[in-house]
């Protein structure tokens, strides 16, 4: 890998607001320079590029380039390359070419430490990281973390934590999670709750109940989730659930009392205090953003 093509300065296309591109590899003391020379450069992470406004902004970035060049230790590759040779690193992860190639299952330990690495990328193209032998040495460092969290992000070894973690829930957290997938409450056949509105409940917080079936509960399992009906099964219907949205949360208004403590317990159901609203606010928009970081385009529309 020759260091003359690490840099790379493109003029900007925007008549409006003239300036010019700059791409280099990622290394924290060469950014920091750049930020000194250029303070009011801004990245644009969409390119992958910095953005240096003004006419000059060429002229200057290429003769900053220059100066980095030249002070950059030009036998730096080959004596990486004698490190490398003299005491190399052997793993199914690391290919050796005309630069050290890392490829690895996605793991964000990984990529963080890739990312301290010195002049390391990630090559978009063959979907690999790529460390140039001048880097040996802090790869060579950073290597024990890298393969162990490569191994332990192999499909095989998520798969086999997976099957651990489901072996090691107790069997009456296996039955709730059960009982909340089935989105079922019962609820008093004389005292229904209404439907439509966010609501409290003992088991599953605030929900907005859909539908009520009309036979009474036959199910001495369902006793063991809700302890309301163990006393009296006969007097309870199914309602059928679904999560509130925020804007349903927002719009519901909070009782200023908590309530008889006893109604709750037999009824199952109240109208939603404060807290209660506010908690389940607060659940709702971190679903909003752990989806939003799992779908980035999703996140881009929505900020749209």
């Amino acid at each position: 890998m020759e260091i003359a093509f690490a840099f790379r300065v493109d003029p900007s296309d925007d008549a409006e607001r003239p300036g010019a591109y700059a791409a280099f590899p990622y290394d924290r003391d060469l950014v920091r320079r750049f930020r000194e020379r250029f303070p009011r450069a801004r990245w644009r992470g969409a390119e992958q590029r910095w953005f240096v406004r003004g006419t000059t902004a060429v002229q200057r970035l290429e003769a900053w380039m220059a100066q980095e060049l030249e002070t950059l230790d030009r036998h730096a590759d080959a004596k990486g390359r004698d490190a490398y040779i003299f005491d190399p690193l052997e793993s199914p992860y690391l290919t050796v070419a005309d630069d050290l190639k890392v490829r690895t299952p996605y793991s964000r330990t990984v990529v963080e430490a890739l990312r301290q690495i010195p002049w390391a990328h990630w090559d978009s193209e063959e979907r690999i990281w790529r460390v140039p032998f001048r880097s040996y040495e802090e790869l060579k460092a950073r290597w024990p973390e890298i393969e162990e969290a490569a191994q332990r992000n192999e499909p095989e070894a998520r798969k086999r934590r997976r099957e651990e973690r489901k072996a090691a829930v107790p069997e009456e957290t296996s039955r709730v999670q059960a009982e909340r997938r089935r989105r079922r409450y019962p609820v008093p056949g004389d005292d229904l709750p209404p439907l439509g509105f966010p609501l409290a409940t003992l088991q599953w917080g605030v929900v907005v109940f859909e539908e009520i079936e009309s036979d009474l509960i036959d199910d001495p399992a369902a006793g063991e989730v809700y302890p309301q009906i163990e006393t009296d099964m006969s007097r309870y219907v199914w309602a059928r659930w679904r999560m509130p949205a925020l804007p349903e949360i927002y719009r519901t208004r909070p009782v200023r009392s908590d309530g008889d403590p006893d109604l709750r317990s037999n009824r199952g159901w109240w109208w939603p205090s404060r807290d209660e609203l506010q908690e389940r606010a607060r659940k709702l928009r971190e679903i909003e953003r752990a989806q939003r970081s799992r779908h980035p385009a999703r996140k881009a529309s929505a900020e749209a």
